[in-house]
């Protein structure tokens, strides 16, 4: 047997493959790229990838391991994942194998075989038609049901009400017999007929469809309620009637259930879903329904995005511009940046909805890079809501409400209707204070206020999840008295059921929606129509349908107004206009209240007067007079070091390496701009001093030939063991 290694991309940090001996007995011929190993790695065992085999290699020959185990017979990824792979990883200056890591499930990273995802059943034997003697009803009822299918999970059969031993009657007179399958999704007993278009969503709906086939970026900008859903679902219908698969990607697992459930209504097809609320088992069980072809429609959270789909034929991302498409740690990816890499690989559309969509994709349809379909009007006849500002200046509150709202709010409740007051802080206050020295409840560990809780009493970091008991007296003074300042949405809670005690309260936000089950028990309770007052977070915000919301109560508007980073007043815009969208989405009309201590702020003015659009377009301006994104391409390198002077000196070294590289290799007209090394807005987190080197180049190419020579020399810089280090391409925000 001639001599060859095995080249595997392992998922540790080092950016580069590693030379392995084969497994002992096995031929060149049995490793193909996109098959599992198992490897010995240091002191680790690893799941890896097989990239390729060559037949020489720079790594001595005593130095090199043998393979523990080969995990595949065939490829579990295709050579088009492989090079999507391959992509990410140069795109984001990341390992290849933990890049890899992204596109199988759990399960399979552990080691764990396929046929793990299949479920108990049974299979039908005997020609239903025969005659047989059977026992008592039950057993007859449960022939009948083998007669009208040939096959029938276990868990389908005790549903119904059917006993292991019933079944095993039946296998022993050899009409039935055990068998294990992958788990398909149920099919409805029918479905429900598409709703009419408009003229604006059927003309939508003919231009995005006149590129299925072909790749084509599209952006469908609709005000909140005017349909771009339904627009999804025809669009679908077509694709599915074509032979292929739609990937569907929402931002947050609480959309899931309800989009879920409307697709499930309008097709005949298996309907797949993939997010981090599932378990273990039911993520490879979804995973294999979309990468065998039997599911036709993939629902799933941001990293849907890699699942294998053999006759993938369109991509949706629903509220494009939200930052949960946005990874945030480990592989920094945005899932809307990958799904546009692969549509145009695979050749297919990609459509990209939202009401408010981020300034890259929209400056994309305004420059005629993206095809550009608008929805003006709400759909039916729904009419916008009407948005007032009400300023809060030296006026008197209760309960953190101006009496006007308060007005309006007892207004739409006597009418029947629901009302939602939006507050974008979860607990019970923002601050625990004493009003006798001045001391302030915070965090050890970062540089944060510790947020106070009531149920349970406790102290939380919300950055850094640190949590202690909520102190009876201060512990500097030990005065008792300390108080709780400001308002999250548990006191809001409270306070409303001070002020509206015949009106029921019900509170959205991460506390009290830990699971899927406890949010589909809530909204179905939303969902009744009865009246009450809803209290949440931006969980709220995300694409809800509520029609019976009339009035939305937006508190704290001001957050975003003067961030720091530059795009904080585009995400402050974002947030209210999606939260206001909640109001008036069926025949009744709908009044948006938002409390201001900025009423004559312009860019808040024209967001209420003009709407988004028109203050996208003024951010734009200002944008390209900075030269920022999307007029120029960034990345940002950040460190962390619980020594502040190191965190501080490695990108100070950073910053030399890189004026070095430019000196000698940068070209003249595509200049990079170094903004720093400066601390963080939140110096330290997590016990951890933070730092940041911005770069900016108005070409992308150049920019990354940068980045690759910079982080090829930060890894092999001595003397910052302690310090931890990492690129964020393309960062969705500088704080």
């Amino acid at each position: 047997m001639s001599f060859f290694v095995v080249d595997i991309a392992l998922p540790v940090p080092l950016l580069r493959t590693f030379d392995y001996l084969p497994v002992d007995g096995d031929s060149q011929e049995n490793y193909q790229p996109g098959q599992r190993i198992r490897a010995d790695f240091g002191r680790q065992l690893l799941t890896g990838i097989v990239i390729g085999t060559r037949n020489t290699t720079d790594v001595p020959r005593d130095k090199l391991k043998p393979l523990l185990a080969r995990l595949d017979d065939q490829p579990l990824l295709s050579a088009h994942d492989l090079r999507l792979a391959r992509w990410m990883a140069d795109y984001y200056h990341h390992s290849l194998g933990d890049v890899l890591e992204h596109w199988i499930p759990t399960m399979l990273r552990r080691g764990a075989a396929l046929s793990e995802a299949d479920e108990p059943g049974w299979l039908r034997l005997a020609d239903p038609g025969r005659p047989v003697d059977l026992k008592g009803s039950k057993q007859t009822a449960l022939w009948q049901l083998f007669a009208q299918q040939p096959y029938i999970a276990h868990k389908q059969l005790t549903g119904k009400g059917y006993s292991l031993a019933q079944c095993r009657r039946l296998a022993e007179l050899e009409l039935i017999q055990e068998d294990t399958r992958l788990p398909l999704p149920e099919l409805p007993s029918s479905v429900r007929a598409p709703l009419p278009l408009n003229s604006e969503q059927q003309t939508a709906l003919d231009k995005i469809s006149a590129c299925l086939g072909r790749f084509q970026a599209a952006l469908l900008e609709g005000v909140t309620g005017s349909g771009k859903t339904e627009v999804y679902l025809q669009l679908i219908d077509q694709v599915i009637a074509r032979g292929q698969q739609a990937l569907v990607l929402v931002p947050e697992i609480g959309l899931t259930p309800q989009t879920v459930r409307r697709f499930q209504e309008r097709f005949n097809v298996p309907v797949a879903l993939l997010h981090s609320g599932l378990n273990d088992r039911e993520r490879l069980q979804g995973w294999r329904q979309a990468r065998e072809g039997h599911a036709r429609i993939l629902i799933g959270t941001r990293s849907a995005v890699f699942t294998p789909l053999p006759d993938l034929g369109l991509i949706i991302l629903d509220e494009e511009h939200d930052g949960s498409f946005k990874q945030q740690d480990g592989l920094r990816y945005s899932a809307r940046d990958f799904a546009l890499v692969r549509a145009h690989q695979a050749g297919v559309p990609v459509l990209l909805g939202s009401a408010t969509p981020c300034l890259e994709t929209l400056h994309n349809a305004l420059t005629g890079k993206y095809l550009h379909l608008k929805l003006t009007r709400r759909a039916g006849k729904a009419r916008p809501p009407g948005m007032k500002l009400h300023s809060i200046l030296h006026q008197p509150l209760t309960h953190g409400f101006a009496e006007p709202v308060l007005s309006a709010m007892h207004q739409h409740l006597s009418r029947g209707k629901q009302v939602l007051v939006f507050l974008n802080r979860r607990g019970f206050a923002p601050l625990l204070a004493c009003k006798q020295c001045g001391w302030m409840a915070e965090c050890r560990r970062c540089d944060a206020r510790l947020t106070l809780h009531q149920y349970p009493p406790h102290l939380h970091c919300h950055h850094c999840d640190h949590q202690q008991p909520v102190p009876r007296s201060c512990p500097e003074c030990h005065s008792p008295g300390i108080e709780a300042i400001g308002q999250g949405t548990e006191r809001i809670e409270e306070h409303l059921g001070a002020l509206f005690p015949s009106t029921k309260i019900k509170r959205v936000d991460r506390d009290t929606v830990r699971t899927k089950q406890a949010f589909d028990e809530l909204f179905d309770e939303i969902h009744t129509g009865d009246p009450c007052i809803l209290v949440g977070t931006q969980m709220l915000a995300k694409g809800h349908h509520f029609p019976d919301v009339t009035l939305v109560v937006i508190l704290d508007s001001d957050a975003g107004l003067f961030s720091a980073d530059f795009r904080g007043m585009e995400h402050s815009a974002q947030l209210i206009k999606q939260v206001a969208g909640r109001a008036g989405r069926a025949e009744d009309p709908g009044d948006v209240w938002i409390q201001t201590l900025y009423a004559d702020h312009p860019q808040l003015n024209l967001l209420i007067d003009d709407g988004y659009h028109a203050l996208a377009l003024s951010m734009l301006r200002e944008r390209l007079d900075q030269q920022l994104p999307p007029y120029s391409y960034m990345a940002m390198l950040r460190s962390e070091s619980e020594d502040k002077a190191q965190a501080q000196r490695f990108l100070e070294q950073a910053r030399h390496l890189m004026q070095q590289w430019l000196r000698q290799y940068g070209k003249k007209d595509a200049p990079l701009t170094l903004l720093g090394p400066f601390p963080a807005i939140m110096e330290r987190r997590n016990g951890r001093f933070r730092y940041q080197l911005q770069i900016f180049c108005p070409h992308r190419q150049a920019l990354h030939q940068a980045l690759d020579a910079a982080v090829k020399q930060l890894e092999g810089i001595k003397g910052f063991s302690k310090v931890r280090w990492h690129l964020d391409v393309d960062p969705l925000d500088t704080l």
